[in-house]
């Protein structure tokens, strides 16, 4: 009794890594993060070729969206921008090649990929993060691109680098255009956070040099050494794109998914006990500056590697960005892509991920998983996405909450009732009263409890709905009949704080007729 009372009162904490500490007992945490990369990037996940019509574009998302609710995802991170261009109507760059099949070209008037996607994830009880490629301009030096795309309008922004145009982050307007691209879609889109990928400075090719001693002659910075340089130009943007965002829009989650290794023991004391490419040297990205100094909600550190790959261990990374989380919340990056591959033998033994993800829910400093990417939890990883389903994610989960951002709940729902009818259940409420930071609803939370079951909400299992909507009414058309049940609701923030329960209502299911 001591320990569910001491995890009852944990669970009512506002720091997220308490929150999510998991019980004994091997029901998972209610808070966890539980994403999915979406990428467009060469069609890689969605559409899944270009040039589809809006319905038939639709229909696909509607079919990724429901099957990854069904395996306990609650947060979808979709490529927004892949290089300069747009999955969405609302911004200044151009219709990307990968919705329509032609850079420029747009798609059915009154579609706008993001908004329809944005509306479907949260009506599942799904985040949307927005996730853009800062700095990568072509995928190669031969696609025909649009006569109003960045390159075009502004060439002496860009280098040449492996085949592809890469923006210069050394230069200030870069770094302000690339800022103004990201508000474009906070300030006109419902997102719930921006997010970036591993792409920096590019990743190193042999015999590839990148061409950006003009820049350091003309913006040194008061800084003598390049790679110093280098590291500061891409810091100057993440605290530039958080301030921003902030600015803008409080409650909306900013976040970066950086290469798995910040530095190796050898190059840094204070480096993971790795021998593998760092963020620090050779992207020229000082990930564990961003968290330290609190520029980023959360760091999403690609750990593509297995338990027992020697130079990079799965469990020596994870604890060690766990050690240097500063408070902020680490997501862990998992390589879905990688199952029954021939890269290692340990990915071909399909407990590898499941057990990453028990590992992490070990750890109360990390608070969830991201898996790269939503094709693969359907094709090479379909076994990893029946483990989530069945087991791993068998109960729904809210997001960990973000208490720098906002730590006010919002009160609960008013005139809760239920009544059974025909087709289910009935259950409606009203908005809750305005809380002390002046917010009311945007989502709410249906528990239901069979009779004699303990009326709780701190366990997930008992959750019936979660909905990212402003929605008064539901009907449970799951109930069996003869059955009493009861029934709680609850409201939740923009940043998924949850009120108390109102309730519970009870409600006796009537015999079905013969």
């Amino acid at each position: 009794m001591l320990k569910n009372f001491l995890y009852a009162i944990l669970s009512l904490t506002v720091l997220p890594y308490i929150l999510n500490a998991q019980p004994t007992s091997k029901i998972a945490p209610k808070r966890e993060f539980r994403g999915v990369w979406i990428a467009t990037v060469t069609n890689i996940d969605w559409p899944s070729r270009p040039g589809l019509t809006a319905d038939q574009q639709k229909q696909e998302l509607i079919g990724i969206l429901e099957r990854h609710k069904s395996q306990g995802i609650n947060a979808i991170l979709l490529q927004v921008r892949p290089a300069a261009d747009a999955f969405y109507a609302k911004g200044r760059e151009p219709w990307s090649q990968w919705l329509t099949g032609k850079q420029g070209l747009a798609p059915a008037p009154g579609y706008d990929p993001l908004e329809f996607a944005i509306r479907e994830a949260h009506s599942r009880g799904m985040e949307l993060h927005a996730w853009f490629n800062p700095y990568r301009a072509s995928m190669n030096m031969i696609t025909a691109l649009s006569a109003n795309h960045a390159t075009k309008m502004h060439p002496e922004w860009f280098f040449n680098y492996g085949g592809k145009k890469q923006f210069d982050p050394g230069i200030p307007e870069v770094r302000e255009y690339i800022t103004q691209v990201i508000l474009d879609v906070v300030k006109n889109y419902d997102v719930d956070g921006i997010h970036f990928d591993d792409y920096f400075y590019p990743y190193p090719l042999a015999g590839q040099r990148i061409d950006d001693g003009n820049t350091f002659y003309k913006y040194p910075n008061n800084f003598s050494d390049i790679k110093d340089w280098r590291r500061n130009n891409v810091d100057l943007l993440i605290k530039m794109v958080d301030d921003s965002v902030h600015h803008y829009k409080k409650y909306v989650k900013f976040g970066i998914s950086p290469f798995g290794i910040w530095r190796n023991k050898y190059e840094d004391p204070e480096g993971s006990e790795s021998k593998g490419l760092s963020n620090f040297a050779e992207l020229y990205a000082d990930s564990r500056k961003w968290v330290k100094e609190g520029w980023v909600d959360y760091i999403n550190p690609q750990i593509y590697f297995s338990f027992s790959k020697k130079v990079a261990p799965y469990g020596v990374l994870l604890d060690w960005w766990s050690n240097n989380a500063y408070g902020r919340h680490v997501y862990i990056g998992h390589a879905a892509y990688l199952i029954n591959s021939r890269a290692e033998a340990a990915w071909r033994n399909f407990s590898e991920i499941p057990n990453q993800i028990r590992a992490l829910r070990e750890n109360n400093r990390i608070q969830g998983s991201v898996y790269f990417s939503s094709k693969s939890l359907s094709t090479v990883g379909r076994s990893l996405g029946d483990s989530l389903k069945t087991d791993l994610y068998k109960y729904p989960a809210l997001p960990p909450q973000m208490p720098w951002l906002d730590e006010t709940p919002p009160n609960e729902p008013k005139a809760l009732a239920a009544d059974a009818l025909k087709d289910g259940v009935h259950l409606s409420w009203q908005m809750p009263l305005k809380a002390k930071d002046g917010e009311t609803a945007s989502g709410f939370v249906i528990y239901r409890f069979a009779e004699g079951e303990k009326i709780s909400v701190l366990d997930p299992k008992n959750i019936l709905r979660i909905s990212f909507e402003n929605y008064l009414s539901f009907i449970d058309t799951t109930v069996e009949s003869g059955k009493r049940y009861s029934y709680m609701v609850t409201a939740l923030d923009r940043l998924k704080n949850e009120s108390d329960p109102s309730g519970p209502v009870g409600v006796e299911v009537p015999l079905a007729k013969e």
